[in-house]
């Protein structure tokens, strides 16, 4: 594998694991209040948010997958890399949120910043 496959296959492992944390938000309510520091009475609400960590879970499942399977690094990268940089732009939008919001925006900025150099050299390396 060549470095800057190696590089990439790292920052998927790292960013994966970071996209699948939210998915702890499936086991419930209070899960979901310590992830967002928000309360979650309403039943819709925690409806919509277990299933927000239901995706999450299968993008950070997917990425991490991809980090050994070389023809879908890629392509997984992109989409964790729009993910997060949708998140962090949606929040820079509307205000930045509580704490708990911009440690996760934070955590987006980091994974990004190791995930676009790694998804850049993969993609000119290969030319």
């Amino acid at each position: 594998m060549s470095p800057a496959q190696s590089a990439l296959a790292g920052a998927l492992l790292l960013s994966g694991a970071l996209n699948a944390l939210p998915a702890l938000g499936l086991l419930g309510g209070s899960q979901l209040t310590s992830l967002y520091g928000l309360p979650f009475e309403d039943a819709s609400l925690r409806i919509l948010m277990r299933h927000r960590a239901l995706l999450f879970g299968l993008l950070g499942a997917a990425m991490i997958l991809a980090a050994f399977l070389p023809p879908w690094r890629a392509a997984l990268a992109g989409i964790g890399l729009l993910s997060m940089l949708g998140f962090i732009g949606i929040a820079w939008l509307e205000g930045g949120g509580n704490v708990a919001i911009q440690r996760v925006v934070l955590a987006d900025v980091l994974a990004s910043a190791l995930l676009a150099p790694a998804l850049l050299w993969s993609w000119l390396a290969r030319g």
